[in-house]
């Protein structure tokens, strides 16, 4: 029952960052980009190109472009992937239809459009790119392009924002074939704000990734290290213990070592403090930390 309730709370925690994910990357779009006629990357980005060109709704041609990507990728990244994956397109098709119904006009006209293709253009992206990469951190994807980064990624240590990067540069181009009566000049700034829209987009996702995945080693030199390391992997991190002696007073002790994600990093610390509050630590960032319960070691 335990286990169950557990496995529940963890479910719902995974699909709540995930939805929150997704309304940031559908707000980008739905007040900064799409009322300022920009062309961003993924299938979005296609999505809004036909917009543009045929009035077709971007929340439509969003959900059957992307369901073909999801077959593919369910054979590639799993089951598990694609349930998420199923969800979050959803969401996203359902974000897209009625965020404008929802969101006043006056509201988009004051934040974004009254402020320029250039400021839409930065706060959009980085609003789509945190989204992407919360959505990213809980296994999920917003579907597109990031499926297909997430399909390569599991094989290639290559950062998903770069592969997002260098394919959506071939759909900012496709804003060519949008008919318009704009001049050359107009049509080249739209291709422009649509490459440093995918720029920020890629440094954001790749900016909270990093922060989400680093990882700190801790040294815990204590009398107390028994019950200190016993405490440690209740939370699920192993402990190492390393036989150590004390220059100045020659006597032999232990020091714990301990690797754990950042955002465990204060559990750690609590757990210090409330058995040996005279303990010493030492902190360091590590640059990657690779094997059970953290990075896998790709090709």
């Amino acid at each position: 029952m335990e286990k169950t309730t557990k496995a529940f709370i963890n479910s719902f925690k995974e699909y709540s960052l995930i939805t929150l994910g997704l309304l940031l990357y559908a707000v980008g779009w739905v007040v900064f980009l799409i009322p300022n006629g920009l062309v961003g990357g993924g299938v979005t980005g296609i999505s809004a190109v036909i917009y543009y060109i045929t009035g077709f709704p971007v929340s439509y041609s969003f959900f059957i472009i992307n369901g073909i990507l999801l077959l593919i990728a369910l054979r590639v990244l799993g089951k598990g992937f694609g349930v998420k994956t199923v969800y979050a397109i959803s969401i996203v098709t359902v974000f897209l239809r009625f965020l404008p119904d929802l969101i006043p006009l006056e509201v988009i006209e004051d934040i974004a459009i009254s402020n320029g293709k250039l400021l839409s253009a930065i706060i959009g992206g980085a609003s789509s790119g945190v989204g992407i990469a919360i959505t990213f951190t809980q296994g999920g994807s917003s579907g597109g392009t990031d499926i297909v980064a997430l399909m390569i990624n599991k094989y290639r240590n290559i950062s998903p924002g770069r592969l997002i990067l260098t394919i959506d540069i071939f759909v900012i181009a496709s804003s060519l074939l949008i008919p318009t009566q704009e001049s050359v000049g107009h049509r080249i700034a739209i291709i422009i704000y649509g490459y440093m829209l995918i720029a920020v987009t890629g440094y954001t996702v790749d900016l909270v990734l990093s922060g989400a995945r680093q990882s700190i080693q801790i040294f815990i030199f204590s009398k107390e290290h028994e019950k200190i390391a016993d405490k440690i992997t209740e939370i699920g991190r192993g402990v190492t213990v390393i036989d150590a002696t004390g220059w100045f007073t020659k006597q032999k002790g232990k020091i714990l070592m301990v690797i754990v994600r950042r955002t465990e990093s204060n559990y750690v610390f609590k757990i210090v403090r409330e058995i040996d509050k005279n303990a010493f630590l030492s902190v360091g960032n590590v640059m990657g930390v690779y094997g059970q319960g953290f990075e896998e070691i790709k090709k």
